[in-house]
Order: C-alpha cells, then structure tokens, then sequence
C-alpha cells in the first residue's frame, strides 16, 4: 500500500465527503467520520491493513464549492497536518449553475475553479507525503446531459492539476459509469448526486484500487 504505516489521512470535500460527520474535526468514536465513503474506506484498511493504524479524519462540509474550501483551507487541511489528503469538489461548483441558473453569484465558473484548485493544490503538496484528486462525478449515463458533460469538464481540470502537481487521479465518474452498464442511477443516487450505500462503495473501491489496495 502506498500509504505507510501511522500516517494521518485527511479527507475533504463537500456533501458527498461529510456525511454527517462530527464537528468540529471528524475522527474518532460513535460514527464521527460519517456515514459515506470515508468510513467505508476507514473500516476496510483497517479490516485489510491494521498494522498501518492509518489515522481517518474527515473534513467534507454540505454544500461546499472550491472556494469554500478556500476559505477553511489553512483550519481544516493546514493545521491539521496530514501525511496523505484527499480531495473531491466540483459537484456544488457544477451544480449550481444547473438547479439556481439565475443566481449567477453562487456559480463558480471553469476558468476560477481550476484556478482555486491548482491554488490551493500548490499551496499543499509540498507539506504532505501523498495527495489524492478524485473527479467530481454525476450518476448519469448520458454524456450528452448538459450537467454530465459540464462534469466531465471539471473532472478533466481535476486530471490537470493532479498531473501537474505529481497527485494520484481518481476518475471517480468513470467508476461510475462502469456500474451505470448494469444499474440505473435512481439505484446508486436518488438527484443523481447523492449517492446510497452502494455508490459510496464505488466512491471507497476507486480510492483504494488508486491507494495500492486492490478491491
């Protein structure tokens, strides 16, 4: 596995990462690294690799775009001091040019969000050992889908930046395309978003596979 022993991995991203996970830092008992992804990935590597004891701590907000993550960057990655972080937005920063298509000052365009991105990528790679991009993703089959194709756009800037700053791409949509072959998406996300158990599974599988634990 590609991350060592007793390294602290933290998490961030928005509704998809957070998963009603505690506040204000989200390690520890009783469900605090929620209920999505990061805890499927927390209980496999510690059911696969207990030795490793990795450190879960999870830093998704609800309705997060780039450039709310901008905003906590230094309180919620920085001073937390991780040896691997994760990282997947996009989805809020697509979305709501889609569901609030009037309220203009609520969407962030492609050109800022790559901008904050690499921003903020370039800020942090130079202080941790690992990083991991994950594509921002919709349960769609379409591509022609006016939303899925806005998606796919800002998932290739997300393949952009982790190439330029040496980070682990995860195509996190392509693991979901894969599935969408033999499921409709009202069984992996109800909006298309949000996904249930199984997508949050595809969402952990793809990280591990991309983290050296094959699944």
């Amino acid at each position: 596995m590609k991350i060592a022993p007793h390294s602290k991995l933290v998490f961030i991203g928005d509704s998809i990462t957070d998963c009603e996970r505690a506040r204000p830092v989200g390690e520890g008992l009783f469900g605090a690294v929620g209920k999505g992804y990061v805890s499927l990935v927390e209980g496999l590597l510690g059911a696969i690799h207990p030795a490793h004891a990795v450190r879960i701590v999870n830093m998704g907000s609800s309705g997060n775009t780039v450039l709310d993550l901008k905003n906590r960057w230094q309180t919620d990655v920085l001073d937390l001091k991780p040896d691997w972080l994760s990282i997947m937005i996009g989805v809020n920063d697509v979305w709501r040019q889609f569901d609030l298509p009037r309220q203009t000052e609520m969407h962030v365009q492609p050109n800022v969000y790559a901008r904050t991105l690499d921003e903020l990528v370039a800020r942090t790679r130079p202080t941790v050992k690992g990083l991991v991009m994950m594509a921002p993703f919709y349960v769609e089959p379409n591509r022609a889908d006016a939303m899925r194709a806005r998606m796919d756009d800002y998932g290739g800037m997300v393949r952009d930046v982790a190439k330029k700053h040496d980070a682990l791409f995860i195509d996190t949509q392509a693991a979901f395309d894969g599935v969408l072959r033999h499921m409709h998406a009202n069984a992996i996300a109800w909006d298309r978003v949000h996904p249930n158990v199984v997508g949050h599974a595809i969402v952990a599988r793809a990280f591990l596979n991309a983290v050296g634990v094959p699944m």
